[in-house]
């Protein structure tokens, strides 16, 4: 596995990447968990939220990276983050990995990397998120086993 450096041809494959990766949640878990209601308001338009999200990943006059890894020729997932160096913190944006490369350590070499680069500028912490519900839990695990302390917090929804 390769990790590289973002380039502007990466926008579209990892657009689709991350609708990929991320439509079972909404499609499988929120959207019936909470009702037709509730996910058009809170994240009926999804798909073009995460078009206009990823399109400004990688800003780097903004603290704001982006790592791809690569697998042959193909992408495995990619990870972005940002750094305040006034405030000591890194925070993983967005970690995505395709499918067919999950368990296979690419959610743990991206998180490193990116770790490295938030200690290069400045961070002495970072934050790293991500949902309490059975979709979520493979990242849970894995944030846990590169050393993260998770933090209990509960958003509720409801229609009016």
């Amino acid at each position: 596995m390769l990790i590289r450096a973002y380039t502007p041809h990466d926008l579209t494959p990892l657009t689709d990447l991350t609708i990929e990766t991320f439509r079972p949640f909404y499609e499988d878990s929120f959207r019936p968990l909470v009702g037709e209601t509730v996910f058009a308001v809170q994240h009926g338009n999804w798909r073009d939220d995460y078009r206009t999200q990823v399109a400004g990943l990688h800003a780097p006059e903004r603290n704001a990276h982006v790592a791809i890894a690569q697998v042959d020729d193909a992408i495995a997932g990619y990870v972005a983050w940002t750094v305040d160096p006034a405030g000591r913190k890194g925070t993983v944006v967005l970690l995505a990995v395709a499918d067919g490369h999950r368990r296979h350590h690419v959610g743990t070499g991206l998180c490193e990397h990116a770790f490295a680069h938030m200690r290069e500028g400045g961070a002495e912490a970072v934050e790293i998120g991500t949902g309490g519900d059975a979709f979520h839990a493979p990242a849970r695990s894995l944030y846990e086993r590169l050393g993260c302390t998770p933090i209990p917090v509960t958003v509720y929804f409801r229609e009016l």
